[in-house]
């Protein structure tokens, strides 16, 4: 059942919601003239109605019980915000011009997240568009956007989202997105979408007006959960898989990134997470075009990326969290919150070859044994990366990896991500080093709840070793301080570093043994801090060397047959670094002299 407003054009309109426990819904035209319409009762509980003189600017609201005015919870457009009326959307009044495009394998993909609202100065569609042909000349080619269902006021990360078919007014409305992703297309840039389906934000959350969406059986870190497995699931699935076949359709987005899958709770035979997987495979097969899922979890279960012939989900890939905390505590020396798990140097080797480091093994963090073994799953399944919108903001003061570390160390963590033998993501920003800080921000018009946010934000943090008077969410100049400097670009240092990544990106596409994610991945650890790691192909390896340390490094290595050639190498000074003391060419068993932080990259001759 399609839920939400359908325009046919010719000021035909076809309007349907779920509402099972009411005895009567009107929908009630606000524009262009006002007029209420009852709608007709159909089975489990949805309401419909035929309406003409209906156009692509027509506002409404849902009467329930003949009392109760809501926005349509499948609303398409709030163009007022979560408390205004609904507006009717033509998707048939666009001209997409990207019948050729066929998308980006998944096993291609280089992932580039950004949040609209602080990628630009402008915080638009419009702006971010603007910046496309930049992307392109970097390297990566997808583009991972934050979630753009409307949310409370003008600023927000957009997990507080209230309406999942709407898209964000300040950015600019469904035409802004849609030119957005056209022009992704038409650079070459494939677009996947974060979306939010294990809970909704607090304010002008309506949906518990309508039917029974959320349950009290289980309880979210950010409110009630949805009902997946209860009494009336059916339908609040079927709001969600359509959901998901919404943004396909009308957007044309080429995957789903599905936030914290660990956070929809449900005991069903057959979970929702499978039954999406389904209407998300028969979409593809149906329109041609492979439409991908790709989860966040920390479950560390294989379950969520197994085939669904194998017992398993059958999503596509996963955010891989491990590989970042065991980079990340490497390269940091943090130990607090769930980094005391990590910080070994066998770790991030173990990760190289698996994805996962906790195969159920214990987990200080967590007082358990946790994970379960991952190297069964083809290395296109994870998703790798040094930085993304959690690890920046969800830290007390949003620093990103340029405030905690060298610049010499900024290099060696771009290395080890892009060349990794997974999928590498950049968190927008990072390949020049930008300076300001992520942090969250919000703008809430309800007072409780914006000191609700303010005290949440600082217990969040009583775990980790950071300062606890942190930037208040609320504040515009919380927002604005998050926005990009893009200036930065052109300065020397920032300038070196994007001119570095841009090299990476090109390497791991031009060279056989590192452009598509690989299994077949041989990691060892020389002395303490230095890692090895051989990418075999048949048309020539690779080898890749890190020193993990923050002193220069004399070490023995026996190296896989052959001659190998070094072609990057972070120390050298194009790179403004202090100057290589590794040699153009090794072979055999032979000595290694490294400088601190050192990241390299050899092929056979």
């Amino acid at each position: 059942m399609m839920v939400g407003s359908r325009y046919l054009g010719d000021g035909k309109c076809t309007f349907c919601v779920w509402a099972p426990l009411w005895e009567s819904v009107d929908v009630r035209l606000l524009r262009p003239k006002e007029v209420v319409v009852p709608m007709k009762r159909l089975p489990f509980g949805y309401w419909t109605a035929d309406v003409e003189g209906v156009y692509g600017c027509a506002r409404y609201l849902y009467r329930l019980g003949g009392e109760v005015e809501r926005p349509d919870p499948a609303s398409h457009f709030q163009p007022q915000g979560v408390h205004g009326p609904s507006q009717v959307v033509d998707h048939k009044d666009f001209n997409w011009d990207d019948e050729d495009w066929r998308g980006i394998p998944l096993e291609e993909m280089i992932l580039y997240e950004l949040h609209v609202g602080t990628f630009t100065r402008q915080g638009t569609f419009v702006s971010a568009a603007n910046e496309l042909a930049y992307l392109k000349d970097l390297g990566v080619n997808a583009v991972s956007v934050m979630p753009i269902a409307q949310f409370p006021g003008e600023r927000n990360w957009g997990y507080d989202g209230v309406y999942p078919y709407a898209v964000q007014s300040s950015y600019g409305g469904p035409s802004g997105f849609k030119e957005f992703v056209k022009a992704c297309h038409a650079h070459g840039l494939a677009v996947v979408l974060d979306v939010v389906y294990n809970h909704l934000g607090p304010e002008g959350n309506y949906l518990a007006d309508f039917a029974p969406y959320f349950t009290d059986k289980y309880k979210t870190p950010w409110g009630s959960a949805i009902n997946f497995d209860g009494a009336y699931s059916d339908e609040v699935r079927n709001f969600f898989i359509g959901n998901a076949i919404h943004w396909f359709c009308h957007y044309h987005v080429d995957g789903l990134r599905l936030d914290a899958v660990h956070a929809i709770y449900d005991a069903s035979a057959k979970p929702f997470l499978e039954e999406l997987v389904e209407a998300v495979e028969e979409l593809s097969e149906s329109s041609g075009r492979k439409l991908y899922l790709i989860a966040e979890s920390d479950l560390n279960d294989v379950k969520v990326i197994r085939p669904r012939e194998l017992g398993g989900f059958g999503i596509d890939a996963q955010w891989c969290d491990d590989f970042h905390h065991a980079l990340h505590a490497l390269l940091t020396g943090e130990k607090h919150g769930y980094y005391v798990d990590f910080g070994k140097v066998p770790q991030l080797a173990k990760s190289f070859e698996e994805g996962y480091v906790y195969t159920w093994e214990y987990s200080a963090f967590r007082r358990r044994h946790h994970g379960s073994p991952s190297k069964e799953r083809p290395a296109h399944q994870f998703v790798v990366f040094s930085q993304n919108h959690d690890q920046v903001g969800n830290r007390a003061m949003g620093e990103r990896l340029s405030a905690l570390v060298s610049f010499e160390v900024l290099k060696l963590a771009a290395g080890a991500v892009i060349l990794s033998p997974y999928i590498p993501m950049l968190f927008m920003g990072e390949e020049y080093g930008e300076t300001s800080p992520f942090l969250y921000f919000t703008s809430h018009s309800d007072t409780d709840l914006i000191e609700a946010v303010r005290k949440g934000r600082t217990e969040e943090f009583a775990g980790f070793d950071w300062p606890v008077d942190v930037p208040d969410p609320q504040d515009a100049s919380t927002f604005e301080t998050s926005k990009l400097k893009p200036h930065l670009r052109e300065e020397r240092v920032h300038h070196a570093l994007f001119r570095y990544y841009r090299e990476l990106l090109h390497l791991r596409k031009s060279t056989p043994s590192l452009s598509l994610p690989m299994r077949n991945v041989a990691v060892s650890t020389i002395g303490e801090r230095v890692l090895l790691v051989h990418r075999p192909h048949k048309m020539g390896g690779s080898l890749l060397l890190l020193n993990l340390s923050p002193d220069p490094l004399e070490v023995e290595a026996t190296l896989p047959p052959g001659e190998w050639v070094k072609v990057l190498d972070s120390s050298e000074e194009e790179w403004l670094g202090p100057g290589a003391s590794l040699t153009c060419s090794l072979k055999g068993k032979t000595r290694v002299s490294m400088r601190p932080w050192n990241f390299a990259l050899y092929r056979i001759s």
